[in-house]
């Protein structure tokens, strides 16, 4: 019997890229856009109440430790695949941008932002991903795709300019500049990643980037580790951290990594649109001072309309 994880590791299994409708990589992006909008409250709560690289740090840990393991286990696989000394060290390299930086850009910029700000600066990682792939050569989709993207960016300009309307001291143009420096290295990081994932299992990719994006990142974090009284970090906290570290960092890779190797970076990163929608809902009921509003409400059809249209 097929399971969800032997699916996801064995490179030789992917679905066709062409493939239409609604597929196991659809459902798995999805599960994957639900968590990944959730982690903005979930990351802005555990930042309120520690160091923010002291709680990135943790939960890339947590996510380094947890993919470890798994390649451990597919590497004792009957007919596991060797990885080639290139790819291994690309997968590092590459590492290092998707998993110190922009981690660490990431929990800055929400730290120092609204979670719903955050989550519609991130939004723009679509169109940028396109553009990179397309001047790249790496990435070719039709107008429909394109159109997709454009449709779901109008959406995007539409909760911008209605957060924009009823701006609030929680909302920094500091931290929505590093939120924007981050969207750029996920867009690079993506487009960069679609050659290996035909070559290498999901679990293995995982792995060796979070290896790449952990060694750097423990020296960065090093200061705020020594100086967080963890036993003093409360039961919420420490579910906050194994939420964004087992939940975004395990499953949600998981199924960001299959979407790219199976649809292309262009047709993944428009599911990405969908955070927004539940990043403003989570933190509406997670944090105070973040109620949607009917600009937000006339964006999320648009971003959904453009989901489906890149899909169709």
């Amino acid at each position: 019997m097929t399971t969800v994880l032997d699916t996801a590791i064995a490179p030789d299994r992917a679905e066709p890229a062409a493939r239409s409708g609604v597929s196991l990589t659809d459902l798995w992006l999805l599960l994957t856009t639900t968590i990944w909008g959730a982690n903005y409250a979930v990351v802005k709560y555990g930042t309120d109440h520690m160091d923010a690289l002291a709680f990135n740090g943790a939960r890339i840990l947590m996510a380094t430790l947890a993919f470890g393991m798994l390649a451990v286990l597919q590497r004792r696989r009957p007919g596991a695949r060797p990885i080639a000394r290139r790819d291994v060290l690309a997968l590092l390299a590459l590492g290092v941008l998707g998993n110190c930086v922009y981690q660490t850009l990431f929990a800055e910029g929400v730290a120092h932002t609204k979670a719903g700000n955050a989550a519609l600066v991130l939004a723009a990682s679509p169109a940028l991903i396109a553009l990179i792939g397309r001047w790249l050569g790496i990435e070719h989709v039709g107008a429909r795709a394109y159109g997709g993207v454009a449709l779901s960016m109008a959406g995007i300009a539409l909760v911008v300019l209605g957060g924009s309307m009823h701006e609030s001291s929680g909302a920094t143009l500091t931290g929505d500049a590093v939120v924007v420096a981050a969207a750029v290295c996920w867009a690079w990081y993506t487009v960069l990643l679609k050659p290996l994932t035909h070559r290498v299992s999901l679990v293995d990719i995982s792995a060796l980037t979070l290896v790449g994006g952990m060694i750097p990142l423990l020296f960065v974090s090093a200061p705020a580790f020594a100086a967080t009284a963890w036993t003093s970090v409360s039961v919420r906290v420490w579910g906050a951290m194994t939420f964004a570290g087992i939940g975004s960092l395990v499953i949600g890779y998981l199924g960001w990594y299959r979407g790219v190797r199976v649809l292309g970076p262009t047709r993944t990163a428009i599911y990405s649109n969908l955070q927004p929608l539940i990043a403003l809902g989570v933190a509406w009921a997670m944090l105070p001072g973040e109620t949607p509003t009917a600009w937000q409400v006339a964006g999320a059809v648009a971003i959904i309309a453009g989901v489906v249209l890149t899909r169709a």
